[in-house]
């Protein structure tokens, strides 16, 4: 029985004590009777017990060094074909006084490397995930060679995202507006950009291009913008350019021409004289010249006239027959009128087509109840019969 001492790391016990029994047989040969000279030859078997204490060293060590082991990682753990990965192996318990050997596998892609570090390159990887495996070894006994793993994932390229606008995005008819595409490759691939619209034109082939709108109908444009990278991945989005229709022209109005006087022949007071033709026949030029337009022509009255309602309307009706009769406006474009104006005048309004005659203040005149005068008409002087 020892009881191992606390110092210099148990190499010294104290053997409290060791009792040992010990058989011993011996042969001497063939037994001689006495009396005899010399051996007399025969066997023994004896028997003893041993009682010892004392103190032990011990040399030597009897428990094995711990076994190596082996512990691997990708990084980065996920990546896009081509995209390079380091694995990095930690071995732990190597003796220091041997040299150790490391290699490495990989399912996927191509690695290399003879150290703690191997390189894979992933440019022949299909999209998946991989195990990339390590081996260490410091000799051919048990517990001097160990294994790792790590995994690693092949992502397939993703498509680029692609977003489209157009400033301004209502344009006058004819006008352009630019569009401009944002796209974006996850994996930082070229681009290509490309542009088609419903209507009108669009040039341009990189970030930016230019719809021009000339030709195209007033309405809504569709622009679809296309963006491809290197590996053939590509994305489309749209925007719209509004073209406004055109303005109407402006609607057509009545202008006022000339206006004829009628206090210059006391006694022919509707009589159409020079300085009236004169302004009739600038009527008719205008008449000729828009060839659907018409003529307003509207007589008025003095408050202090006799007749004057008649007078008026005398006045419109002789103005419309010089136009008629001498300078060729058909009838149907004349209309004749009596107004509320204090005067002895004919006022005259041009009516183009489209535009409406404001008939506020006037009368139409009943032409079959008046009798147009022509206007070289002599006097008539009229007497009063003596009784």
């Amino acid at each position: 029985m020892d009881y191992d001492l606390p110092f210099f790391n148990n190499k010294f016990s104290l053997r409290l004590f060791e009792a040992d029994y010990k058989y011993v047989h011996a042969n001497y040969g063939p037994p001689v009777p006495p009396p005899t000279g010399g051996a007399i030859g025969g066997r023994a078997n004896l028997s003893g017990a041993e009682l010892s204490t004392g103190i032990v060293a011990h040399f030597g060590h009897i428990i094995p060094p711990p076994p190596v082991t082996y512990s691997c990682a990708a990084s980065p753990a996920t990546v896009f074909p081509g995209d390079p990965i380091t694995v990095t192996g930690t071995p732990s318990n190597l003796n220091p006084k041997k040299t150790a050997t490391y290699t490495w596998t990989a399912d996927g892609g191509t690695i290399t490397g003879t150290s703690t570090t191997a390189n894979i390159d992933t440019k022949s990887a299909n999209p998946g995930t991989y195990t990339a495996k390590g081996h260490v070894t410091e000799g051919a006994k048990p517990g001097e060679m160990a294994d790792c793993s790590a995994s690693y994932t092949v992502k397939a390229f993703e498509p680029p995202t692609l977003s489209c606008s157009a400033n301004p995005s209502t344009v006058a008819p004819g006008d352009s507006s630019t569009i401009t595409a944002s796209g974006v490759s996850p994996q930082n691939r070229p681009l290509t950009y490309s542009y088609s619209s419903s209507a009108g034109s669009v040039s341009g082939n990189n970030s930016t291009a230019t719809l021009t709108t000339t030709g195209a109908a007033p309405g809504t444009i569709t622009v679809t913008c296309n963006v491809v990278d290197d590996k053939g991945q590509t994305a489309s989005a749209t925007t719209t350019v509004t073209v406004n229709a055109p303005p109407p022209p402006p609607a057509p109005t009545t202008s006022q021409l000339c206006s004829i006087n009628f206090d210059r022949d006391k006694k022919r007071p509707a009589r159409v004289d020079n300085e009236a033709k004169a302004c009739l026949d600038d009527i008719a030029l205008n008449l000729q010249r828009t060839s659907d337009a018409k003529i307003a022509v509207v007589g008025d009255k003095d408050s202090a006239e006799k007749k004057g309602d008649k007078l008026a309307a005398e006045r419109a009706v002789n103005a419309k027959a010089y136009l008629v009769t001498e300078k060729g406006i058909d009838a149907s474009r004349v209309s004749v009128y009596t107004g509320s104006d204090n005067g002895k005048t004919v006022t005259t309004t041009l009516i183009p087509a489209g535009a409406t005659l404001s008939t506020t203040g006037l009368t139409p005149v009943d032409e079959s109840a008046v009798t147009a005068k022509p206007r070289t008409a002599p006097v008539t002087h009229h007497h009063k019969k003596k009784q």
